[in-house]
């Protein structure tokens, strides 16, 4: 990772700003269903506090556009970091201005403050300069760890560096670290698992890694899109049929490279997407008419299973069917399974893919679990991420 890390960083007696992702899901009530965003930064927390930092958490939380909303508040995540802490963190009921000034001035070595929600302003997802600045005035140091928010040039992830010194977190790190394991010095065999909905959510990472990787195994409802490419009637299935000749142009690309292209063998179909309607296994060239496919089928699953538990690296990405529903979720969950008893570095990337195997109770024996959804995949597709670009750059003025 060619940018600075918080060891290469002198913060005692320095304030820093350090931007985390706290994105996490509230009940109606306002409660913290799942605090998973709010731990992954707790290595990064914990170091600067034991270094003798002046700790500013800033974060942003769901959509307010661009104005306050008591619904977007940060005030619960702050709460629930200071409980996990075992001590109080300050909350400032503002991310700019005299409040914001107060609680980061009121900071004592090893003090930690959370400030509201930085997307209660317009200047933050524009990357408004002024805005930038007001948040950069607060602190000496800025230090990223927000993976999950690095593909997106906003204020308080490019802007800021920009104006002070910048090291990436304990998280930032990892997630790098990882990542760029999985794109770039990968150990063979190298198996990547591709699900989701959509080709053209994936086709990019495909492309990406298609000089990469050994063998691709398509699932979800994008494995689809390749069998009608094959030829298949798929019923009702989701296809994207703008995307059926790119599918078949990409498993032709990678014939002519010698990697392997799996496509399920067999599939569970419904006659409806509902938990309890009528489902059964067919080959799949064999799909009803008025039926439509909803998992990977079992022979597909053992098949999958077996490729991923002979590979030394494994990336995926999107599940294997509609595994929000327990009953085409099997698909999903016998690769999740391979990927956790497999003796390689594993790595998943962040949304739905993530989401399935916190469910299925093995992301703890995956490698790497990504807590970035939208920055996994363009970090997968080779695309270069903002956040972690500004990193690498000079701080103006210093």
């Amino acid at each position: 990772m060619n940018v600075n890390t918080i060891r290469d960083m002198d913060v005692k007696n320095k304030k820093v700003f350090l931007r985390v992702d706290f994105n996490v899901p509230l009940n109606e009530n306002r409660i913290i269903t799942d605090d998973n965003k709010i731990r992954s930064s707790l290595p990064t927390i914990e170091m600067l506090m034991q270094m003798g930092a002046r700790v500013i958490v800033a974060s942003h939380l769901g959509r307010p556009k661009g104005q306050p909303n008591e619904k977007y508040s940060l005030e619960p995540a702050a709460r629930r970091l200071g409980e996990i802490l075992g001590k109080e963190v300050l909350f400032a009921r503002d991310c700019i201005g005299e409040e914001a000034k107060r609680v980061a001035d009121s900071l004592k070595d090893g003090d930690v403050a959370m400030l509201e929600n930085l997307r209660f302003y317009p200047g933050e997802e524009k990357n408004d300069p002024d805005f930038a600045r007001q948040l950069a005035d607060l602190a000496d140091i800025y230090i990223n760890d927000a993976f999950g928010t690095a593909h997106r040039a906003h204020a308080s992830t490019v802007g800021v560096p920009g104006l002070l010194p910048s090291a990436a977190g304990l998280l930032m790190e990892k997630e790098v670290q990882y990542m760029s394991k999985v794109v770039t010095n990968p150990v063979k065999p190298y198996v990547a698992i591709i699900g989701g909905a959509k080709v053209s959510d994936k086709i990019g990472v495909i492309e990406n890694l298609l000089d990469k990787v050994d063998m691709f195994l398509i699932g979800g409802g994008m494995a689809n899109t390749f069998l009608k490419a094959r030829g298949f009637d798929m019923g009702s299935s989701l296809v994207e049929e703008d995307k059926v000749g790119l599918a078949r142009e990409t498993m032709e690309r990678a014939e002519a490279k010698g990697v392997q292209i799996l496509l399920p063998s067999d599939l569970v179909v419904a006659e409806r997407v509902a938990p309890d309607a009528p489902n059964r296994v067919v080959a799949s060239d064999r799909v009803p008419s008025g039926w439509a496919a909803v998992d990977i089928g079992p022979d597909t699953a053992r098949r999958y299973g077996e490729a991923v538990k002979n590979a030394n690296t494994i990336v995926w990405n999107g599940p294997m069917g509609v595994f929000e529903m327990e009953t085409f979720a099997r698909g999903t969950e016998t690769v999740a399974r391979a990927a956790a008893e497999s003796d390689g570095t594993s790595v998943v990337g962040g949304g739905e893919s993530a989401a399935a195997v916190k469910k299925i109770g093995v992301a703890e024996k995956i490698s790497h679990v990504s807590t970035g959804g939208g920055a996994s995949l363009e970090f997968l597709e080779g695309k270069s991420l903002p956040g972690i670009e500004a990193l690498a750059k000079t701080p103006v003025g210093v």
